[in-house]
């Protein structure tokens, strides 16, 4: 039987232009990075991506080095989308990224001409697509020239296999310019996927930021790992559970996980409940404060979690009082 999605998807999620462009992401997107691999159960991630976009979330990402293993969530996103919904293709946007190691040998890493566009081809096999909607560079490249990866990014857009394209943890210098080289070249260069929340704002730091690059320059911003990868989420303040990402394996930054972060949640977690939100939920809602950001990217294990996590759309409004709090705890002075 053919999927037939919510007819209220449209009604509750916001929608934010993305930088200057004329495209529209909704606030918040889903991000296919670890629970979409070649051990997934098909039954499970159908349900995942069907859930999501029939709350609104019309934004799908993606990358060509996404499973485990590499390559398993586009072919697992493609299958989905050619059994279930793909007649739905044009009310979707799919993004997919080049820049990790992907296949051995000099060619399958980092961000040469050869390496971006051969990548691209496979991942649009993959998919089973003709062109994705953005294609990132997934990283900067310290020993390709910048003019040789904008180069890369305007011709796939004059190919027709990406109708924008944007960049992934770059620095604040280097994104102004490779925005300079792309805005000379009339490349539609219209987001940036950066690392932040609450305990990793590095965004917002250095003279200019990279926030303030973004600002100026009319450039969105996609924020991703917006729970810390699970700290935030508050799964970690009774112990290490035997289903969480920590106990699986060590994806989790020593940077991040130590008693101190461990705290700030626990305080953070009282401002939340007086929210009525879950520590989860205000975490994703705090990131949608800044006026940078234009969508925040969340994963699911199933749909109870993506659900949840949806809700935060409901509460996003935070009081001078509430910021200030926030503030205290982040910056370690919530003792006082």
């Amino acid at each position: 039987m053919q999927y037939l999605p919510n007819p209220q998807r449209y009604m509750n999620m916001p929608y934010n232009y993305c930088g200057n462009s004329g495209l529209m992401l909704p606030a918040i997107s889903l991000g296919l990075w670890q629970n979409f691999g070649t051990h997934s159960d098909p039954e499970t991630c159908r349900r995942i991506l069907t859930t999501a976009f029939d709350h609104g979330v019309t934004h799908f990402d993606l990358a060509n080095n996404y499973g485990p293993l590499p390559g398993a969530a586009e072919s697992c996103f493609g299958r989905v989308l050619h059994d279930t919904f793909g007649y739905l293709r044009d009310e979707m946007i799919v993004s997919t990224k080049a820049g990790y190691t992907m296949w051995d040998g000099p060619y399958g890493d980092w961000g040469s001409k050869k390496y971006l566009i051969a990548s691209l081809d496979q991942s649009l096999r993959r998919m089973g697509l003709e062109y994705v909607d953005i294609f990132y560079h997934h990283r900067p490249d310290p020993n390709t020239p910048l003019e040789e990866v904008a180069h890369t990014l305007d011709l796939i857009v004059r190919q027709g296999k990406a109708l924008y394209v944007g960049i992934s943890n770059y620095p604040a210098d280097r994104t102004e310019q490779i925005y300079e080289l792309l805005r000379a070249q009339g490349t539609p260069f219209i987001v940036h996927q950066a690392r932040y929340n609450m305990l990793d704002r590095a965004i917002e730091r250095g003279e200019p930021s990279l926030c303030d690059v973004l600002d100026a320059d009319g450039i969105g911003c996609v924020a991703f790992s917006p729970l810390a990868q699970g700290i935030l989420a508050g799964r970690y303040r009774d112990g290490i559970p035997a289903d969480s990402r920590r106990a699986k394996s060590h994806t989790i930054s020593d940077k991040l996980f130590h008693a101190a972060n461990l705290e700030r949640v626990t305080e953070l977690s009282r401002i939340a409940a007086e929210r009525g939100q879950t520590m989860a939920q205000m975490a994703i809602a705090w990131i949608m404060h800044n006026p940078v950001v234009t969508s925040v990217l969340i994963g699911a294990s199933d749909c109870r979690q993506l659900l949840e996590n949806l809700h935060a759309i409901e509460n996003t409004d935070f009081d001078l009082q509430e910021l200030d709090a926030i503030e205290r705890i982040l910056s370690g002075d919530y003792e006082n």
